[in-house]
């Protein structure tokens, strides 16, 4: 038995079976493989593969050029609509302009309709997997991101702030289409996806209120500059993830009732797919309308930016492939593993940073340059880590 994963433009990947029977191997380059299939089916027919970024269809291989034109249009909008600002406020939601709003939870809803939620309670007893994921997710990858942030943006606060907002925000979308092009577990990565947003919605506003604000006090370091209101952050995880969580869990649950797992996977998820893209392009342009006289005023402070993102992505990610290498979990799950936790959701990121301080504020500009770094840093580990499977995994064929 077989199973697919649909990018966001709604293009399929080739499949691959469950890491249980051995997943096929990812694409680094054009070879033949043939697929393991369980329960004594015939061997399914070799599959051509092609290269990482072969496989991506062409709006999602150039989503880098469209999310740099959104910006373009952002900027340009602004500078020829000076009252944008007022208009875009005129109507709110959760604190946040009523586009914008309706913008974030568009791009939220499809990634969560793709979860099988059904599965959480089967992949989540593999605690030799879960275990490690969860405190890579939820302690280290915060703590990392506090401390590079600190270290790189002492004279920025609300960029320092906005980062740290960012290292609290978990995968929770994108890192389901990295996982895959890897040859990742893809049935864990969408448990951990189901996790992390469930543990967002509990734990997000009080790991902002200790980040933001307990352990700069206890380690002597200014506050001043990031007075949130954990209730603020609270309401914004509640509506921004909650409302999009509970749409993509009912839309699944009745999808399948009325229509069968297959239908709802192979011709309903690959319509709706596209509309997370469109989101996230409708957010960045309406975000850089608002924030272009900034950009444009200090290009460097952008440049800043991308330092801490690009040492997080290549920590976090390279420290927990080793850490899966040294478990001797398999390929499949150690990739998964690495993925999980370097990527985050910047879509969260955004609207918390919108909701708590504005949209023209610093800390919203720092999640906005994120997807911008993450997508090309991303897809690079991609080839990383298809590289160190046949450095390390030459031997593995079959997962035990």
């Amino acid at each position: 038995m077989t199973s697919t994963l649909w990018l966001s433009s709604g293009s399929q990947l080739l499949p691959s079976t469950s890491e249980q029977f051995g997943p096929s191997r990812p694409m680094g380059d054009r070879s033949t493989v043939v697929n393991v299939s369980p329960l004594g089916e015939a061997p399914e027919k070799p599959v051509e593969r092609e290269p990482v970024v072969g496989r991506l269809s062409p709006l999602d291989r150039l989503l880098p050029v469209w999310i740099g034109a959104a910006m373009a249009l952002g900027i340009a909008l602004g500078r020829l609509f000076p009252h944008l600002e007022t208009w875009l406020s005129a109507a709110t939601l959760a604190g946040t302009s009523l586009p914008i709003a309706i913008g974030l939870l568009v791009m939220m809803y499809p990634v969560l309709a793709k979860v099988r939620y059904s599965e959480l309670g089967r992949v989540a007893a593999n605690r030799r997997l879960m275990v490690p994921s969860l405190l890579l997710n939820w302690v280290i990858g915060p703590a990392v991101m506090f401390v590079l942030a600190w270290l790189m943006l002492p004279d920025l606060p609300e960029y320092r702030t906005g980062l740290i907002i960012v290292g609290i925000a978990r995968c929770i979308a994108m890192v389901l289409i990295w996982n895959d092009l890897a040859g990742g577990n893809k049935e864990a990565a969408a448990v951990l996806v189901a996790l992390n947003s469930l543990f967002q919605i509990a734990a997000f506003a009080a790991l902002a209120y200790f980040y933001l604000h307990l352990l700069p006090g206890w380690l002597g370091l200014s506050t001043s500059a990031v007075q949130v209101s954990i209730w603020a952050v609270a309401t914004s995880v509640l509506v921004f993830l909650g409302i999009p969580l509970a749409a993509g869990w009912a839309t699944r649950s009745l999808g399948e009732r009325y229509r069968g797992r297959q239908w709802y996977e192979e011709r309903f998820i690959p319509r709706i797919a596209p509309i997370a893209l469109y989101g996230l392009l409708f957010t960045v342009v309406l975000l850089f309308a608002l924030q272009g006289n900034a950009i444009s005023k200090h290009p460097g402070d952008v440049a800043r930016i991308t330092l801490p993102l690009l040492a997080y992505f290549a920590l976090m990610w390279t420290g927990s492939f080793a850490l899966g290498y040294r478990m001797h979990l398999g390929y499949a799950s150690t990739a998964t593993l690495a993925f999980t936790a370097a990527s985050n959701n910047f879509e969260l990121a955004i609207a918390v940073a919108i909701g708590v301080f504005g949209v023209t504020s610093g800390q919203a500009l720092a999640g906005v340059v994120g997807p911008l770094i993450e997508v090309p840093a991303l897809v690079g580990l991609v080839y990383v880590a298809l590289w160190a499977r046949h450095r390390f995994y030459l031997t593995e064929e079959v997962a035990p």
